[in-house]
């Protein structure tokens, strides 16, 4: 009996469709980059630019903190985000090179732009590479000196 409630589970987790994931890995992404730079044209925001992949755990850590955790207010005040999926390494690595972005550090990675599309701030290093160690009050921290804002 329990061999079959476990053959059933099996059915049915392999059988339902997989959560998306926080990047759109069929998304024009250079498109959706101009859509946004034409949206901080007009509310002086910069745009962040979040490079990264469904399945990098820390990826989705950091895209779970801009839409509830500490930082998301902090977020939604200084910037318009655009996220860009990396794939395995094998999607839109040009736009990354464009910004001076090494990917091989690790993501997620991030290019803050002005309006006009030039890098303010970039990740060079894999600085939030390990997102899910910073928490919410280190991803937090790290945007806010970005900003300017008083750290936690």
């Amino acid at each position: 009996m329990r061999c079959l409630f476990f053959l059933c589970l099996l059915a049915v987790c392999t059988l339902s469709p997989a959560a998306p994931g926080p990047y759109d890995e069929a998304a024009d992404s250079p498109a959706d980059i101009q859509a946004v730079l034409a949206q901080s044209r007009q509310s002086k925001l910069p745009v962040l630019v979040v490079f990264g992949a469904n399945w990098c755990g820390d990826c989705k850590m950091l895209d779970g903190a801009f839409k509830a955790g500490v930082a998301a207010p902090l977020i939604a005040k200084h910037f318009h985000v655009v996220k860009v999926d990396v794939g395995k390494f094998d999607h839109n690595l040009a736009i990354a090179d464009a910004y001076g972005i090494p990917l091989k550090k690790g993501i997620p990675a991030v290019a803050v732009l002005s309006s006009e599309g030039k890098p303010l701030y970039v990740t060079r290093g894999g600085e939030l590479a390990d997102a899910r160690a910073m928490g919410d009050i280190g991803v937090y921290d790290f945007f806010a000196k970005i900003v300017g804002a008083p750290s936690r």
